[in-house]
């Protein structure tokens, strides 16, 4: 079981006290005893897979945890939305997801601001925009490395004439105010 799938399970048992406030009231034991033999299994079986990690990693979830338990009620609920929402999803698509988690935080501080950044762009774009940069974005996933070359080759060239035309109009527009200026 991976790391984050281990993240996942440990926040699901934290989850499971908040969703019903009835049994946060009872003892750890009385929860874990509460709950049908498959799902006692399964938690065992998850806290051997636990016990397994590293100190460090174990540590880091205990820290992930507690972090969550900090949360207002508010954020909670749209990470247990989140959590709920993964959890439901394909197999296949949580590895993707899995995956793209870890390309992102192998990134730099500077290099996941700046993607935080273009997401709000994204996420802050009325809903045609977004739908036109998310399918952009989906070519941009399909393309080979020579596609990809020859688009940012064309990209540069269109940028650099759009410049050029910017730069004209404003050659244009600054001649005809000094054009009036000496027809006065």
């Amino acid at each position: 079981m991976s790391r984050r799938s281990l993240l996942a399970a440990a926040l699901a048992a934290a989850l499971s006290g908040a969703a019903f406030p009835a049994r946060a009231q009872q003892s750890p034991e009385e929860r874990f005893r509460s709950l049908p033999p498959e799902k006692q299994e399964e938690l065992r079986q998850r806290y051997r897979e636990l016990m397994q990690l590293p100190p460090q990693e174990r540590e880091e979830l205990k820290s992930n945890l507690d972090r969550l338990n900090r949360l207002p009620p508010e954020d909670r609920s749209r990470v247990e939305e989140n959590y709920r929402r993964f959890r439901e999803m394909p197999p296949e698509q949580r590895r993707q997801v899995l995956e793209q988690w870890q390309r992102f935080r192998s990134r730099s501080p500077e290099e996941r601001a700046q993607l935080r950044r273009a997401l709000r762009r994204v996420l802050a774009a009325d809903p045609q925009q977004r739908k036109q940069i998310l399918e952009n974005m989906e070519r941009w996933q399909q393309m080979t490395p020579e596609q990809r070359q020859e688009a940012r080759r064309k990209f540069r060239e269109q940028r650099q004439e759009h410049k050029r035309e910017r730069q004209e109009k404003k050659r244009e527009r600054r001649q005809e105010r000094q054009d009036r200026l000496h027809r006065k």
